[in-house]
């Protein structure tokens, strides 16, 4: 991706970060001073993404505490807070484009960040919410949210070229444009593309990334206090999956026929249209439709064995496509003086095809309709009150109710103390509930076909009474600022519950059509209970003009004990009870640190410097990632020469060698993370 940055002053937005309390609106709808919300904040602002030299947009939460990650590779990157990272798609964390969530229901109800629709250098901010917030955005905002801001078309204008080049096959391009549409109307158009050979390739994996994006969004004034925004946006991309064959850790040549390579092709179509009205100074009404369409194909032969024969079966996990509807309406108006309110309704229709997991069945649908309601109140100068609920109904799921309360005493102007609670809940994927996925053989394996198709097995079944998990916060908070050292502190010390955590294991099916006997497959049911204990902090200071510091540091500690009804259910999850916990419990570090030192030189030069820190987790049951350092580097140069106007960069991540950050245990397939460079020029016309 090249960052093809708009031309603008560097650090522009001092006063945002570094001398009032910034406003934000991802908490409650309500726009709200810091020290107002009713939950922590980490606002990451378009400086801060620019100096962290981040090529792909998972990378900018390593600067939030408590956020985890690791680079695109043969497994799809993840962005998970607090741990519970088993699904191949991060579920627990909402993620908003302008307001529209990114959960497909294609995807197993997550994230799929390689097909996010939205360049990194069109980002306006980013506001993290470190908590549960299914009040404000429903089931799925489980343990936070992130709100991405996209950048206002009014702002744009002329055209921007773009590139980047290094070594990893590092080749991107990016175009930008935006201008006036008529007397009322701006537009903003982006196309992009990104190229690389992924991790180094090690042992018996190959990896490799590419993507190929645009995006349109335009701005319309109907009349004065009317405005609509429409966008549009496609993103395709391909990753690499497979690997070579092996035995007890030795390469045998070729490629394992039980999973053999191919390219897992994955692509996102998304519009929406918005609708404001602004009736005061504190009151509007909107209205908002959003349509998002997934595809996805990873298709490919396996050699499956059934009582000593050898067997072909056609494959395909994320085949086919899923989509969603969304209509969501909503109010905001002072009924008092001392009180803002906002409430509104939604609607979703999340539909599903899949040829492996929805066998028989050309699509299956699911409907969700949700109410929500957010009251700040502040009869007094030093106390700010929030109360929240939302009740969801889903066709699939179940009904559920989600209260917050949140109580803020202002010290003084420049020191809160907040004490908050809140539940949230999240359901499963539609494959959670209704897949079936049955394998059947359509050839032997030397490829003479079969009249009719073998029944080699089941793999996955639905569960259609699957609860919903459930999380419980508490929370004690310190929010600081001290302008005459343009300092602020944000601390958060928490305790978030988890009932029912939702997992696959495998159990004895019998009698299910279309196997008539007995036989193992895997579903999904509830397992453990959690508790989540915690302390995260964010640091902000600029000592001199030219100087800004971001320190970020969590401590997360995770325990967990097991249902029994689970344990009776599943004589596999007893036999990996061990190694299930023990995942479970190291899913995140238990110390996680960031800092971000950004650097004005002499002579209009800009340096930043990024170091994270990160102690030992697991992301998935069989690996492992020892501790790590690593260290980013950027220098940039923007210039001027002839009313040319530009910039030049030097980028380098992961300038202290190779370290792992995924699966890195030891083992000769680990990923590994080694030193890429890139040079990035932009030209602005």
């Amino acid at each position: 991706m090249a960052l093809a940055w708009p031309h603008a002053a560097v650090w522009a937005d001092d006063d945002l970060f570094f001398s009032d309390l910034p406003i934000v609106a991802s908490v409650s709808r309500l726009p709200q001073r810091l020290a107002d919300a009713s939950a922590s904040v980490t606002v990451i602002d378009r400086d801060m993404i620019k100096a962290s030299g981040a090529r792909d947009l998972n990378d900018v939460f390593r600067l939030v505490p408590g956020f985890q990650t690791y680079p695109n590779n043969t497994d799809a990157a993840r962005v998970t807070y607090h741990g519970l990272t088993d699904e191949d798609f991060s579920p627990r964390v909402q993620v908003l484009i302008d307001g529209r969530s990114q959960y497909s229901p294609l995807f197993r109800n997550g994230i799929n960040w390689a097909t996010l629709p939205v360049a990194i250098e069109d980002i306006e901010r980013i506001e993290v919410v470190r908590g549960s917030n299914t009040v404000s955005y429903g089931s799925n905002a489980f343990l936070g949210v992130i709100n991405i801001v996209t950048v206002d078309p009014a702002l744009v204008r002329g055209v921007s070229v773009g590139a980047n080049y290094g070594n990893q096959g590092v080749r991107d391009l990016t175009l930008r444009s935006g201008g006036r549409l008529g007397e009322s109307g701006d537009f903003r158009f982006t196309y992009q593309s990104k190229d690389d050979d992924g991790l180094k390739d090690q042992f018996d994996w190959k990896d490799m990334f590419r993507s190929r994006l645009f995006n349109l969004h335009a701005d319309f004034w109907l009349t004065p206090a009317d405005q609509l925004m429409l966008s549009l946006g496609h993103v395709e991309a391909r990753t690499r999956l497979g690997r070579l064959a092996q035995s007890g850790g030795v390469l045998l040549g070729g490629e394992s026929p039980g999973n053999p390579f191919r390219y897992f092709d994955q692509s996102s179509t998304q519009l929406q249209a918005l609708w404001r009205r602004a009736l005061g100074v504190d009151s509007d009404v909107q209205l908002r439709y959003s349509f998002t369409q997934d595809r996805g194909s990873e298709q490919h032969v396996e050699r499956r064995r059934l009582s000593g024969v050898n067997y072909l079966a056609s494959i395909d996990l994320y085949g086919d496509q899923g989509s969603r509807h969304e209509l969501e309406g909503q109010h905001m108006f002072s009924p008092i003086d001392s009180m803002r309110l906002v409430w509104g309704a939604g609607h979703r229709v999340d539909s599903l095809r899949s040829d492996t997991y929805i066998q028989d069945r050309d699509e299956v649908s699911r409907r969700v309709s949700r109410l929500f309601a957010n009251a700040e109140w502040k009869p007094l100068t030093w106390f700010t009150g929030n109360l929240g609920a939302a009740t969801e109904y889903d066709s699939m799921a179940g009904r559920n109710f989600s209260p917050r309360l949140s109580t803020s005493f202002h010290l003084s102007p420049a020191h809160t103390i907040r004490l908050g609670g809140s539940r949230s809940y999240r359901t499963a994927g539609i494959v959670d509930y209704r897949g079936d996925w049955v394998v059947r053989g359509f050839a032997l394996a030397d490829g003479t076909p079969l009249d009719s198709p073998v029944i080699l097995g089941r793999s996955y079944i639905g569960n259609p009474d699957l609860p919903q998990e459930r999380v419980d916060t508490a929370e004690l908070a310190y929010l600081g600022e001290w302008p005459a050292v343009h300092a602020s502190l944000d601390v958060r010390l928490y305790r978030e519950s988890v009932k029912g955590r939702l997992f696959n294991v495998q159990v004895e099916v019998c009698g299910v059509a279309p196997i008539a006997g007995c036989g193992n497959a895997y579903t999904t049911m509830p397992i453990q209970d959690l508790e989540i204990d915690g302390l995260e902090y964010q640091l902000r200071w600029q000592p001199f003009d030219s100087t800004r510091i971001v320190l970020s540091q969590a401590w997360t500690d995770i325990s967990s004990d097991y249902r029994a009804e689970a344990l009776a259910a599943s004589p596999w999850l007893a036999w990996r009870a061990g190694r299930i916990d023990e995942h479970t419990e190291r899913s995140a570090p238990r110390r996680s640190s960031s800092v971000l030192l950004m650097q004005r030189l002499p002579g209009g030069v800009d340096l930043s410097i990024a170091g994270y820190w990160m102690e030992f987790m697991k992301w998935t049951q069989n690996t492992a990632v020892d501790a790590y350092r690593r260290f980013d580097l950027r220098l940039g140069y923007p210039f001027n020469v002839g009313g040319q106007k530009g910039e030049i960069a030097y980028i380098a991540q992961s300038i202290n060698g190779a370290h792992g950050e995924f699966k890195a245990d030891g083992s000769p397939a680990d990923r590994v993370v080694d030193t890429r460079q890139w040079v990035s020029l932009r030209l602005d016309f």
